[in-house]
């Protein structure tokens, strides 16, 4: 049976699109699901959006989410270069070949020429190439030649009957040839075209199973044509469907900026795991064999099956990413959680060092998104400005004047309590509810309003207390006793 290999072939120019990465996942999921190999390529000749630096975004992603290539420039597998301008040598050979094999032609029509043609096309004429080069004389071709005149070499593609190619996913489709025009394989300047490199790249680095996106299943008989011009096993194509984006009127569009972040590294700068990203990813277009939603990478490799794979364009939804973030964040250990979340603490605090294990054991549950971090725990770095009406909750029953003997009464426990622990701090505040006949969040409520000067906290007063050390909490509990007493004044 003959060796399964795919190819991830992305141009360095700038981030990681999901798009992108999705078509990398599916082409990696495709050789891991098969016993095959994943091949990286990089194709760089488009010089005019090539971005520094982009190259190692492109590694750095991959290494990120676990997608390790079996070759690529960094690992040689015996059919390299993989660096799409170390081949250049590589494509005017198959070029000529084809024009001796009377299977391609010079053609020598100026810019300006191409130009009027666009210009003056007619519902007869849709304004593509008009073949002026195609048949001209081998001696005047030959003159040409001799004088210097700048050419590119086009393929005699089929002008009578239509081309048919099967994809995974969308099955036969046949396209007339005579809607297709004699697509250029040379440029004027030596490089290849897209399209031409793409199949001799495919072609010699054996590759079976080409992947991407449905927008180019109009080019894929050009593929073909050129495949079957050199007599070569046409790979197998699957073509994704497009990924949308929500709009604000509640229809949708490609997936664009608009929508929010769509490169890998923009999404895992807004506080998204890498692991949630891949495994979102992997549903936008694919749909499991067993009722699940979540899975490991190497989860989705025992499941990946070609089959799952729909026509129908798939919706980015932001709010379902935030479900896979979230439980992605429960499920951590809670160390990994620590170390995860570490950035992100002293960017709330950077100069303080607190119980950050205790941070992070009341931050997991509650938090669907690292970034969120920051913000949730703000108070614990300087107590912020707040209204004394904050002590009034129906819930707990209390109010400020309420408010008044319970602040007092807990300052003086906390002042004599011997150690300053959640476990003293829990005990300390309950026994004080239950001599006061009072219930639990009588007592609570006005402790944590007077550490945390907000009314929505991540973890109750235990926890906030414990955090922020004997000092600075009984700085706080004193300081919140003045504003209620300032208030009743």
């Amino acid at each position: 049976m003959k060796e399964v290999r795919s190819r991830f072939a992305p141009s360095p120019t700038g981030f990681m699109h999901v798009g992108n990465l999705r078509t990398a996942l599916y082409e990696y999921l495709i050789a891991r699901s098969l016993g095959g190999k994943f091949i990286l390529r990089i194709e760089d000749t488009d010089r005019e959006r090539y971005v520094e630096g982009a190259e190692a975004v492109i590694y750095n992603t991959l290494k990120t989410v676990g997608m390790h290539h079996d070759e690529g420039p960094d690992k040689d597998g015996g059919v390299g270069p993989y660096v799409q301008s170390q081949r250049l040598h590589m494509y005017r050979p198959y070029a000529e070949q084809l024009v001796r094999e009377g299977k391609a032609y010079y053609c020598f029509c100026t810019k300006e020429r191409l130009d009027s043609l666009k210009d003056n096309s007619t519902d007869e004429f849709s304004g593509g190439y008009d073949r002026q080069c195609r048949d001209l004389p081998q001696e005047e071709v030959q003159r040409l030649l001799d004088a210097g005149t700048p050419y590119v070499i086009r393929q005699k593609v089929p002008t009578t009957g239509s081309t048919t190619f099967s994809d995974a996913v969308f099955g036969d489709i046949t396209v007339d040839n005579c809607e297709l025009d004699d697509q250029v394989l040379l440029k004027s300047d030596g490089f290849p075209t897209y399209n031409f490199a793409n199949v001799i790249d495919d072609h010699t680095m054996n590759i079976t199973h080409v992947v991407r996106g449905c927008e180019y299943l109009s080019s894929t008989p050009k593929y073909n044509l050129l495949y079957e011009a050199f007599g070569w096993e046409i790979p197998t194509y699957v073509h994704l469907p497009l990924i949308l984006g929500k709009n604000p009127d509640g229809s949708v569009s490609k997936l664009s900026k608009r929508h929010g972040s769509t490169s890998f590294e923009g999404l895992v700068n807004e506080g998204y795991l890498p692991e949630a990203v891949i495994n979102y990813i992997a549903l936008l277009g694919w749909c499991p064999k067993e009722n699940r939603e979540k899975f490991t990478l190497t989860e989705l490799e025992q499941a990946f099956d070609v089959d799952g794979i729909s026509k129908s364009p798939a919706v980015f939804d932001y709010d379902k990413l935030a479900w896979f973030n979230a439980e992605y964040i429960r499920a951590m250990d809670p160390a990994k959680f620590t170390e995860v979340a570490m950035p992100y603490f002293k960017a709330a605090i950077p100069e303080q060092e607190m119980d950050w294990a205790l941070m992070a054991q009341i931050l997991q549950p509650r938090v669907t998104n690292l970034k969120q971090i920051p913000e949730m725990i703000s108070f614990f770095k300087e107590l912020p400005e707040y209204d004394v009406a904050l002590y009034t909750n129906k819930k707990s029953k209390t109010n400020t004047e309420k408010c008044l003997p319970t602040m007092e009464k807990a300052i003086a426990a906390f002042e004599a309590l011997p150690e300053w622990n959640a476990v003293a701090i829990h005990d300390l505040l309950l026994n004080m509810a239950a001599e006061m006949g009072v219930k639990n969040g009588f007592v609570m409520w006005p402790v944590r309003i007077a550490a945390s000067g907000t009314a929505v906290t991540p973890g109750g007063a235990v926890e906030i207390l414990a955090i922020l050390g004997r000092e600075e909490s009984l700085k706080r509990l004193n300081k919140g006793l003045e504003k209620i007493k300032a208030a009743l004044a």
